[in-house]
């Protein structure tokens, strides 16, 4: 089933998101959130990709062993950089094999190893939007979902072309967005009216990342510098006297923002898992949720 069908029900689709482990007890960590997780029942869920591909046979992996495990629609990202048309319809033709229809279509960061000013990285999609076209025009069949910044892209300094921008990735085959993670849903809600405004009429889901410590929270900080922290959730952290304080005063604000965006109809509500079962267990019990698809 794809995203945009799901989208089109007429409830919240509560989805999650995993990445790949590098390591071998990371992948022991992540199956048994999985296993943890999995009676959540979630609209779908899915696995990032590593910059330039970094970890592209992990990624591929992860997919897989989700669409032979779990019951959800699994979505993977792919990051255009250093990809030729030859390498994506590659990666393309192992994902449709596999089962898997959907596809979160990125930009991508710059490979560590290549330093900005010393080297381009080689590839056939310079944008996202690029990447957007390629699949549409060689597999129609699949959904295409694509990123959206309410608090701005970290690369931009002009907001309104990054609307321009984000139109161009709609326009040329995108079925929804998904958001960067946000701790004020004013900030959500703005960018969903400015969206409208500038004839982005895609389906807008909300990516909530709860904070879980405080390392976890410097290093969203320096991972994306224009994240904007607000003064309550900042007092609420400082307020806790212990690691498993902060996890708690950071999990409640990410629920209330689900309650909300619940309340207020948004069409998905996306969780940033850092593939820890913990804090989005804590956040569908107290919304009392039995499972997170099939939402009213």
């Amino acid at each position: 089933m794809l995203i945009k069908e799901i989208l089109s029900e007429g409830k919240t689709a509560v989805s999650y998101e995993f990445f790949p482990p590098k390591n071998p007890p990371g992948w022991e960590r992540l199956y048994q959130t999985i296993t943890k997780l999995n009676h959540l029942n979630p609209a779908y869920i899915s696995v990032t990709y590593g910059a330039g591909g970094a970890t592209r046979e992990h990624t591929h992996k992860l997919v897989t062993q989700l669409v032979r495990e779990t019951d959800a629609e699994i979505v993977a990202h792919l990051t255009c950089v250093g990809h030729s048309r030859d390498e994506m319809k590659s990666i393309l033709d192992r994902y449709a094999e596999s089962g898997v229809h959907n596809i979160l279509a990125l930009k991508g960061d710059t490979p560590s190893d290549r330093i900005v000013g010393r080297s381009k990285p080689p590839g056939a999609f310079p944008h996202a939007s690029d990447l957007v076209s390629f699949i549409k025009d060689n597999y129609p069949g699949m959904g295409i979902g694509v990123s959206g910044f309410p608090e701005g892209h970290p690369s931009s300094v002009n907001r309104l072309e990054e609307l321009v921008y984000l139109k161009e990735k709609v326009d040329a085959g995108a079925d929804y967005i998904v958001t960067q993670l946000f701790f004020d849903n004013r900030d959500y809600y703005d960018f969903v009216d400015r969206c409208i405004i500038a004839g982005i009429n895609v389906p807008v889901i909300a990516g909530i990342m709860p904070v879980t410590g405080l390392s976890n929270m410097n290093h969203m900080a320096k991972l994306a510098p224009r994240t904007r922290f607000p003064s309550g959730l900042i007092r609420a952290v400082n307020r806790a006297e212990t690691d498993e304080g902060v996890e708690m005063a950071g999990t409640h604000w990410a629920t209330e923002q689900m309650r909300d965006l619940l309340d207020r109809g948004a069409p998905g509500i996306h969780l940033y898992t850092l593939n820890n079962s913990a804090s989005t267990i804590r956040m569908g019990e107290s919304l009392g949720l039995v499972g997170f698809h099939n939402l009213r």
